[in-house]
């Protein structure tokens, strides 16, 4: 059985006041918002966690793999096909 991965960029936003996804933005990438300061990590902790309740797949499917310091994330999902998040975020680069 061949595990199904994928890749997209995410742009956070910390300190939202709420934890949400508000879309797409016009290069393609999914753009967030979590309540969290971008202090120790928590804001990429909250953003793991809402993206893992957004898709669900466990918290462990989902692994930021770069941006960790910045607005501009990478992340990866294992577990889900391209088409799924596709369908979830029409107009996502992957």
């Amino acid at each position: 059985m061949r595990r199904t991965e994928v890749r997209f960029g995410v742009r956070l936003t910390p300190r939202g006041g709420v934890d949400r996804v508000e879309g797409v933005n016009d290069e393609g990438m999914l753009q967030a918002r979590v309540a969290a300061p971008p202090v120790g990590g928590a804001a990429n902790t909250a953003l793991i966690k809402l993206l893992a309740d957004e898709l669900d797949v466990s918290r462990s499917a989902v692994r930021l793999v770069a941006g960790a310091a910045g607005r501009h994330k990478l992340i990866v999902v294992e577990g889900i096909s391209a088409e799924e998040i596709a369908t979830r975020w029409p107009g996502i680069k992957l």
